[in-house]
């Protein structure tokens, strides 16, 4: 089972997601019954819903770059340990996720809010999963497994 503690850093979401926690719970209920990705492990995320100030700030400390972005992630694994620790552990803390509004504002005048909010905090679970796009293959082994989580949440 995967689970997220969501924090909101701007208030602003509330005027796109009224209940930012109960959305993402509710998603993250039927990733659990629609797919085995979880099955044998209680993981857990955070997901930090920000604007450009704070991920602007936490792009600067942590990547040392001086801009903003629509998402960080930051896996508490790598990978390979991950895949280990999935077979051994039951308790695992994936990492943090944080998306940035203004950025998300942008993606949806080309779709609905809520889709392009999907698409973006489930690459960033990807990323926590121990993906990578570096490639074209690891990107397409990516996409795969975003297409996945995507579909499974509708």
């Amino acid at each position: 089972m995967i689970k997220a503690d969501v924090l909101i850093a701007n208030k602003s979401w509330k005027k796109y997601i009224r209940n930012p926690i109960g959305y993402i719970d509710r998603k993250l209920n039927k990733i659990n019954k629609k797919t085995n990705l979880f099955k044998n492990n209680n993981c857990n995320f955070t997901l930090l819903l920000a604007g450009d100030a704070e991920v602007k700030k936490l792009n600067i400390k942590f990547r040392k770059k001086n801009k903003t972005t629509d998402i960080l992630s930051f896996p508490f694994y790598e990978k390979n340990l991950l895949n280990k620790l999935l077979m051994k552990e039951n308790k695992i803390y994936l990492g943090d996720i944080i998306i940035n509004l203004a950025k998300i504002k942008i993606m949806k005048k080309a779709e609905n809010f809520n889709v392009a909010f999907d698409k973006i905090w489930i690459h960033g679970l990807a990323h926590l999963l121990g993906h990578r796009h570096k490639s074209n293959i690891d990107f397409s082994i990516m996409k795969k497994l975003e297409n996945k989580l995507l579909k499974s949440t509708r």
